[in-house]
């Protein structure tokens, strides 16, 4: 059995974790921290079966844990990740702290990095992409919720060398629940019902240098991405839509064969056939992402189309994916493919 802990686990994706575990097959649960219930049961903070009391996070047993989830906000991560890393336990940070390799780029578009030096060992989480290295790290950064899904339709094509722009534009739309359990005059109901809106527009958004990190290593060249995230009104769900151009002797097909021979053993990567179309009813409440492509009606550009669970493969889901490739467990243990 895999001992777990949590720090954080009162937002929604502490509480995602928690429904994870209580499914998964090899997970004992070692703490479930919250500064703000510490000491109640987690039943009385969400309409749930689950009765374990909340501790407070300088009460909780880091030693007892085999691994602990960081559900904390950016910045309060890295510390704690370092009292995790102490107490001999592995780590998989769920924050932006440990995403980007290099300290100066996180302090451009964060604040100065509180720990640069555990930047080179942490692992950046894309399951799919770092399997081999996750397996063996001490500290993994798992991915955030919109860069997962253009990551895993640009890879194989980056690396293959198929885009013939340095500029790729993605625009994608997520659910509510993206922006966190905290309430904001943006995130309520009253201005998100009925409506649709863009935000953090013009390369501002805090995504942006980590998909801009990791396009430039697949490609082994520098790309920038023009990024539009939009919130949707719905609870749940992110659908990315990326306008590409390629070198020549790439079409459809080849895009799509690309991504077959990439993902085929892959268990939560669904490339749809040619037609169809990603949609959120695709992946909602599921760990998968769905990949599709079509033509953009010009030779050499093409529209591809992702959507995942923001909280389950864009946060929880491919946390707990980690941890089982981490100990050596079956990877779909307690996910739904």
């Amino acid at each position: 059995m895999v001992k777990v802990g949590v720090l954080g686990a009162t937002g929604y994706t502490g509480f995602e974790l928690l429904k994870i575990f209580h499914q998964h097959p090899e997970v004992e649960i070692a703490f479930l921290s919250s500064e703000s219930y510490a000491g109640q049961r987690y039943a009385q903070v969400y309409p749930c079966p689950y009765e374990e009391v909340l501790v407070s996070p300088d009460e909780a047993p880091l030693d007892a844990a085999d691994v602990v989830f960081l559900c904390t906000p950016h910045g309060a991560s890295a510390p704690l990740a370092q009292r995790v890393l102490e107490a001999g336990a592995r780590c998989i940070d769920l924050s932006a702290d440990f995403r980007l390799r290099d300290a100066a780029v996180y302090g451009a578009w964060y604040h100065t990095h509180p720990l640069p030096h555990l930047l080179s060992e942490a692992i950046y989480g894309l399951t799919e992409i770092y399997r081999a290295q996750i397996a063996t790290a001490r500290l993994v950064a798992n991915p955030g919720c919109y860069p997962t899904g253009p990551l895993l339709a640009l890879w194989p094509l980056l690396r293959q060398g198929a885009l013939m722009d340095e500029r790729i534009i993605i625009d994608a739309k997520s659910g509510v629940s993206g922006a966190g359990a905290k309430p904001s005059p943006t995130t309520h109901f009253v201005t998100v019902h009925d409506n649709f809106s863009a935000y953090n527009v013009g390369h501002v958004h805090r995504h942006t240098p980590e998909i801009e990190q990791e396009l430039s290593a697949y490609a082994g060249r520098p790309v920038r991405i023009v990024f539009s995230p939009h919130l949707l009104p719905v609870s749940r769900g992110i659908l990315s839509t990326i306008y590409i151009r390629t070198v020549p002797g790439w079409d459809l097909e080849r895009i799509l064969d690309a991504w077959q021979t990439a993902y085929a053993h892959e268990p939560f990567v669904n490339v749809l056939p040619q037609g169809s179309l990603a949609t959120l009813a695709h992946t909602v409440n599921t760990n998968r992402c769905a990949l599709s492509a079509a033509s953009a009606g010009v030779e050499g550009e093409y529209i591809l189309i992702t959507s995942l669970d923001n909280l389950l493969k864009g946060a929880s889901g491919q946390a707990v994916q980690n941890m089982n490739v981490m100990f050596g467990l079956p990877e779909t243990h307690g996910l739904i493919a």
